[in-house]
């Protein structure tokens, strides 16, 4: 039988990944079931070359039956097809189905509901996040940043408020201060009950895994759970272990972040930001079911809360610290409808800090100077 290559060049002559590595590999697999659902129908393989062959001419939609959850499965990985193909053939660094939206003359795109699907990744533009425009602060005279202040922002703390304050201008003018990426853009920490486990993990990649097998690798795209040793470790939490399995995947959007439950088994999320976002009690405790995802920060409403909170005084704008730490447990939830009222009461989570976002109020609490109250990690 003739290749697939030959047969439809451009299918894999187009492909934007290093020939030979496992993506590729990946990529051309998800081809190859791609040509096995559409070469049945006719002419929609030729419509899906004519698009890859000529992108900047208009061109038919290329559909595909619509699953019961959206997804397509791609040698052991899910995912929606749209991002899967746009993945292939245009961005090989697309993370998620939130950086697309579909052209005008898309007539079924992803977001239809019908169904069909369109993968033509030519009918899908990638969205362009706006910069996040600086906070302005009040600025004053040389105070140290209270020592004591160091307890509250947990495993960041030992780097944001180790020094004092920034000698600034006594004129009382507004000092804009800019969000900047830092290059990690999260340490994720892990706990059983009330005992942290292993070292904290520190994400560069905006995409990772934390699952619960045991890839000694720690390569920078995975933490597996499975490899951390605990003598103290009981039963009840050696089991939850065993139900992690493909755990949970955590990405940032231009510094938006989601997570989305790879488990069998639902993971539950706490996020200050996402509760204030969605008008719940700020301590809420979010379900997310298998294969569901959840926006769990916005850096844009996090802008917007920083912008009025300087406005309410050094004190208010220090509360925010724990808006940028995010608590994510394994199976077993907790809160108002469990009999665990804390998360250290679950066998398994993790805590997430996003430091961006403290990086971010960590300048603008040294740009404010210091409060008129003491502030400590009881206030």
């Amino acid at each position: 039988m003739p290749s697939m290559d030959f047969i439809y060049p451009a299918l894999s002559g187009s492909l934007g990944w290093k020939q030979g590595d496992e993506e590729s590999k990946w990529a051309q697999k998800a081809i190859e079931t791609l040509v096995k659902k559409l070469k049945k129908r006719k002419g929609v393989l030729e419509n899906l070359q004519y698009a890859l062959t000529h992108p900047n001419e208009p061109s038919e939609c290329v559909t595909i039956p619509r699953s019961l959850d959206g997804r397509i499965q791609v040698s052991h990985r899910k995912g929606f097809p749209h991002v899967i193909y746009c993945r292939v053939w245009r961005w090989p660094d697309l993370q998620s189905h939130h950086e697309l939206r579909s052209v005008e003359c898309c007539k079924v795109p992803f977001n239809s509901k019908e169904a069909e699907v369109c993968i033509n990744p030519y009918h899908y533009v990638r969205v362009d996040y706006p910069v996040l425009p600086p906070v302005l602060v009040p600025r004053y005279n040389e105070y140290p940043i209270p020592s004591n202040a160091q307890e509250a922002s947990g495993e960041f703390s030992n780097q944001s408020f180790q020094e004092n304050g920034v000698k600034l201008s006594p004129d009382g003018s507004l000092q804009p201060v800019s969000y900047q990426e830092p290059k990690y853009w999260c340490t994720i920490v892990y706990y059983e009950l009330s005992s942290r486990v292993g070292e904290a993990y520190f994400a560069s990649l905006p995409s990772i895994i934390v699952d619960g097998f045991t890839d000694p690798s720690r390569n920078s795209g995975r933490f597996s759970l499975g490899i951390l040793s605990n003598i103290n470790r009981s039963l009840i939490v050696e089991n939850t272990r065993k139900q992690i399995g493909k755990g949970l995947h955590l990405y940032t959007v231009s510094g938006d972040i989601y997570a989305e439950c790879l488990s069998d088994s639902s993971i539950f999320v706490q996020s200050r930001e996402c509760n204030e976002r969605h008008r719940f009690h700020p301590t809420t405790v979010v379900k997310i079911p298998p294969g569901g995802s959840l926006r769990i920060f916005s850096n844009r409403q996090f802008a917007q809360i920083l912008s009025y909170t300087v406005t309410q005084g050094v004190e208010a704008t220090y509360d925010l610290i724990r808006m940028c730490t995010v608590r994510m447990s394994f199976v077993k939830g907790w809160g108002a409808e469990y009999h665990r009222q804390d998360v250290t009461s679950t066998p398994c989570w993790i805590e997430v800090h996003l430091r961006g976002a403290l990086l971010w109020l960590d300048r603008i609490l040294r740009q404010m100077g210091p409060s008129r109250n003491p502030i400590s990690s009881v206030s």
